[in-house]
């Protein structure tokens, strides 16, 4: 008996130990490339970086591949070699990309102040790597740098990161930090200090007028601030100092270009210097190694001040001990993956984390330690009651990101509800950005999304905010982005039906804190989508401005009024109205017309001319189907886009992450509920990936502990509902409420292989 008890603790600890945890099922190089080697692709693919990060933090410690081109996140998995691994990450975007700021390479042999190219890595300081060689996960990224046999080991903070660099014997190795280095262009101005002999502080201004942020486009202007800490001592150290002429281009085409190489090249090597400030700084520290030495280096980042930075250095990383800070992260993305648990294969599972991690990334914060923040007034402030958060991506972000961070993270939503009050208030615009980046109103795509934001938010109960602010900078957005009075934006059919929406999104807004004649007034004007309907084309089509109608080309041409679509895409978007939307079409012709959207997309879900997955507008037509005769359909749809547009190899994002928006309509869709419109608190029903879903609700937003979604009969050939029941009660219908998920429960499901529930 002894025996037998004994065998039963050793399979019980055993089965302890080889559990995975939600953080053991994250490959961050899910989506980390810009480029499909296999089948091509028009807009990319995912573009995340590999690297590190934690929950919405400020640092995301990644490799870098390229600065110059399309990079956004700096990295690409069909890229050869590395450049060096800097502080801070944007995932998932286009528009050239920003931020990639203090790039640290180590080195051996003779200096290089010039990154080299990728024809020829000798020429500079980057190095060739390889796949075999390279090991991603949530809390530690690991790289052998095989020109130099130099490991690197990366692990993050919430403000600061830590690397572990493993040498090979050299009478000269090295750690060189390249200071100007910026994605989409260059640092402007950059400062650093020898504080003693393990300690440098510093600065790296970035401007518009040196690229960065849509090369320019996106008006960033913002300062990185940095403390850095060696655990070997600053005994042969130095600076480079590149003389950059006055006329010189310094934005994103510059990192292509020879001629500009050749001022890199050219730097001054400044021996011993303790301090420097210039156009094109980098720092270096030379030491002797040992076969298989460790020397580590620690970075603290602020946006504030140098002193923040220490200060944020000293909260997060106070030691040199690199595997605590890596399981320190591996505990914290266990406890924020941990909001939901799936039951369903290890593919599955594997596909839900990864994007569940994605979605944890932005908005990420932008306040110190201690609170303090840089606000749009450039001044600092001090965040007493939430946190400080940067990188809005509305367009993309109000459709499924946000929506899904009202379930899982209301108090993340909160914050970033603040944030923009902040920003609105502080820039004396008292209106809300629309793609906002580092207090930049960037101006990147279209329409009122942090209106939609702020509507879904109230209507769920998120409301620790200056209500009365965020109402009066809300309509204040309206009021200045709008359709025109005869209900149409001249030459944007896109922007017209954004419009529409985030003018009803302002009307239920108002309607719940009492304004029920503002209400009212832009209920009417949300209807303006009905001014751009042509009957003589039986679909939507842009207006002049005088009132005519754009030339017609055919529904499935681009260019003709809409924004990274076509008419046929862009006019299924009347999420706030699909009655009036049915009723206008016809219900005959729009089931005709949206099963057609469907039978007409490309097999893998790339980039085509019917449903566009890789893009946002089409992002919520799926569940449009639930609103004809056929709302299997939907079931089929959801189901094959889940198995057909992610998947878990480096291709496995069919479009640009888009800073957590592509990642979170897998994690709605595949636990079975997804939203038409934002800001009704409905979610459409489809069919679940997953056997077993439990969401864990928080306490102080929502009176449920749980919410649990069991999916019976469950298999890929299983996708169609044949019954529902909420709690034990039937449920006749597809769609269930934010109040019926947050009250807590079980939704259960049948499941068959012919279509049922109607």
């Amino acid at each position: 008996m002894k025996n037998i008890f004994l065998l039963l603790v050793t399979l019980c600890l055993t089965a302890c130990k080889t559990e995975k945890k939600p953080a053991d099922y994250v490959n961050p190089i899910i989506g980390a490339t810009t480029f499909d080697e296999f089948k091509g692709s028009y807009h990319g693919l995912g573009k995340t970086f590999p690297g590190v990060c934690t929950p919405f933090g400020l640092v995301q410690l990644s490799p870098d591949t390229k600065t110059g081109g399309d990079n956004g996140s700096g990295y690409s998995w069909h890229h050869k070699t590395i450049e060096g691994f800097s502080f801070t990450h944007m995932s998932g975007v286009g528009w050239y990309g920003d931020l990639g700021n203090f790039l640290v390479m180590p080195t051996t042999g003779t200096l290089k102040t010039f990154k080299g190219t990728e024809e020829e890595p000798e020429s500079g300081y980057r190095s060739r790597y390889s796949h075999e060689r390279e090991q991603a996960s949530a809390h530690k990224y690991t790289v052998m740098l095989d020109d130099y046999q130099i490991q690197a080991e990366l692990a993050a903070a919430p403000r600061s990161g830590i690397i572990r660099f493993t040498y090979p014997k050299s009478d000269t190795s090295r750690i060189q930090i390249d200071l100007a280095r910026r994605i989409g262009g260059s640092s402007t101005e950059q400062y650093v200090e020898v504080v003693d002999n393990h300690t440098i502080k510093g600065w790296m201004k970035c401007t518009p007028n040196t690229g960065g942020w849509g090369d320019g486009q996106g008006k960033a202007d913002y300062t990185v601030y940095f403390h850095c800490c060696f655990d070997k001592p600053l005994k042969n150290f130095g600076v480079w100092s590149a003389d950059i002429p006055d006329e010189a281009d310094r934005k994103n085409a510059s990192n292509d270009n020879p001629a500009y190489f050749e001022y890199i090249k050219n730097a001054k090597v400044l021996p011993m210097q303790k301090s420097a400030q210039g156009k094109h700084l980098g720092f270096y520290t030379e030491f002797p190694t040992e076969e298989g030495e460790q020397v580590l280096l620690k970075c603290g980042i602020s946006f504030v001040s140098m002193e923040g930075a220490a200060k944020n250095l000293q909260s997060d990383i106070a030691g040199w001990d690199f595997d605590a800070v890596s399981r320190r992260a591996y505990d914290r993305w266990n406890q924020a993956l941990s909001s939901i648990h799936v039951e369903g294969t290890e593919r599955d599972k594997t596909l839900f984390y990864t994007s569940l991690y994605h979605t944890m990334i932005d908005p990420r914060c932008f306040s110190d330690a201690d609170g303090a923040y840089q606000g749009a007034d450039g001044k600092t402030h001090l965040a007493k009651d939430f946190v400080y958060r940067t990188i809005f991506s509305g367009w993309d972000v109000f459709r499924s990101q946000f929506p899904l961070q009202t379930i899982i993270n209301p108090r993340m939503v909160n914050d970033e509800i603040n944030s923009l009050v902040q920003m609105a208030e502080l820039s004396k615009r008292e209106y809300f950005p629309r793609w906002e980046f580092l207090n930049s109103y960037s101006g990147c795509m279209l329409g009122n999304p942090a209106v939609s934001v702020i509507a879904d938010a109230y209507q769920k109960g998120i409301r620790n905010y200056d209500v009365k602010k965020a109402v009066r900078y809300a309509q204040n957005t309206v009021n200045k982005f709008s359709n025109n009075e005869d209900g149409f934006t001249p030459g944007s059919l896109s922007m017209t039906l954004e419009y529409a929406y985030t003018d009803w999104c302002m009307s239920t807004l108002l309607h719940a804190t009492g304004d029920e004649e503002g209400a009212d007034a832009f209920e009417r004007k949300s209807k303006s989508y009905r001014s751009v309907w042509c009957d003589s084309v039986r679909w939507f089509r842009t207006r002049m401005a005088d009132g005519t109608w754009m030339p017609w080309q055919g529904r499935n041409v681009h260019n003709q009024g809409c924004v990274e679509s076509n008419n046929y895409q862009q006019g299924w978007f009347v999420p706030h109205d699909m009655e009036g939307l049915i009723g206008l079409m016809g219900e005959a012709y729009f089931e005709k017309e949206l099963t057609a959207f469907f039978e007409g997309a490309d097999s893998s879900f790339m980039w085509g001319d019917f449903y566009n997955h890789p893009n946002e507008p089409d992002h919520h037509v799926p569940f449009m189907l639930n609103y004809t005769s056929k709302p299997w359909l939907t079931q089929y749809w959801t189901r094959r886009i889940c198995d057909k547009a992610y998947n878990e190899t480096v291709n496995g994002l069919c479009g640009n992450e888009d800073v957590g928006q592509m990642s979170a309509w897998y994690i709605l869709a595949s636990m079975g509920f997804h939203p038409i419109c934002p800001g009704n608190n409905r979610y459409e029903i489809t069919s679940p990936v997953f056997d077993k879903v439990t969401i864990c609700l928080d306490k102080e937003y929502y009176p449920g502990k749980t919410f649990t979604i069991i999916a019976r009969n469950n298999s890929p050939e299983n996708v169609y509902i044949q019954s529902l029941s909420l709690n034990g009660k039937s449920l006749d219908r597809l769609w269930i409420t934010h109040e019926e998920i947050t009250n807590g429960g079980v939704l259960e499901f049948v499941m068959g292989k012919e279509p049922g529930l109607r």
